[in-house]
């Protein structure tokens, strides 16, 4: 999933409100499967209970302000993307396996294809890191791939580190120093709770985010930056408010594409094809 224009150059106080609203009346409707777009009366009085200015939102004469319509319209797209496009991609472990022994069949591939850390009966290939990595190995003409990161993401000029960011990823195109794109996978088939480990995932991808806004504004070097996760039990029924995050973080701008699930089959060939390009446009950059 690619941002929508309109909401993606919002400025940080717009996002501001996004929080603020979506903490205060809430992402979901307990026990329903849909998500909530809040009236402008209702989004007034969240402001009036969180000691903000109600005005912002309803002016005097009773009329809802420009932010107000835009927060309406962000909040139906955000509800309705999801229901509609997210929903229906993302897979259980069963309908992950069938994708992922169908691609092994058809592409014979050589790339790594890492195990999940389960034990026992539900240990098994980590089908959504196997289906990217045999996409991406299909796609790169042969070009190089670091699938499993065991440094830290480095940017360098003249041979020197100028930022290095503070987690390790999970994959990088073409090498984790001076990388063209890195991404960061969350699946988990397996899990029957949402604790807070899961709900780490999705920071953790935000502060690279962060980082990477930094250095693009500051050394005008831009890194492609992807999330791709799976598994409809966790963030269908049990995380759909931490999928609204990840539409906001998208827009926000700290993350290049989200991928939910399937769509990882229907995106990777036309990401790294772009990858590919941007790779053989550095290379003539630096024969020219």
């Amino acid at each position: 999933m690619r941002p929508n224009n309109k909401f993606q150059r919002q400025p940080k106080s717009f996002w501001a409100s996004v929080r603020s609203l979506s903490q205060e009346i809430g992402y979901t409707e307990r026990g329903k499967d849909r998500l909530i777009v809040p009236t402008h009366k209702q989004m007034a009085t969240a402001f009036t209970h969180l000691e903000l200015n109600p005005e912002t939102i309803i002016s005097r004469s009773g009329d809802p302000t420009e932010l107000a319509v835009l927060l309406q319209e962000y909040f139906q797209y955000r509800a309705t993307v999801l229901i509609a496009d997210v929903k229906p991609r993302l897979m259980d472990g069963e309908r992950a396996k069938q994708v992922f022994e169908a691609l092994h069949t058809q592409l014979k591939p050589r790339c790594p294809l890492p195990m999940n850390k389960q034990k026992g009966a539900m240990a098994a290939p980590a089908f959504l890191t196997g289906i990217i990595n045999m996409l991406i190995e299909q796609h790169s003409v042969g070009l190089p791939c670091d699938f499993d990161p065991r440094k830290l993401t480095t940017v360098t000029k003249d041979g020197k580190p100028v930022r290095t960011l503070s987690r390790r990823v999970d994959g990088a195109f073409p090498q984790s120093i001076n990388p063209i794109a890195v991404w960061e996978i969350k699946e988990y088939y397996y899990t029957t709770t949402f604790g807070s480990r899961v709900a780490d995932g999705v920071y953790e991808t935000l502060l690279d985010g962060l980082e990477l806004e930094e250095l693009k504004e500051h050394e005008q070097v831009d890194v492609k930056h992807y999330l791709m996760v799976d598994a409809f039990l966790t963030w269908w029924t049990m995380g759909k408010s931490y999928l609204c995050r990840m539409i906001d973080m998208l827009h926000m701008g700290y993350v290049d594409e989200v991928l939910f699930g399937y769509e990882v089959v229907e995106e990777m060939p036309r990401i790294v094809n772009e990858w590919v390009t941007l790779y053989k446009q550095g290379a003539a950059e630096d024969h020219g």
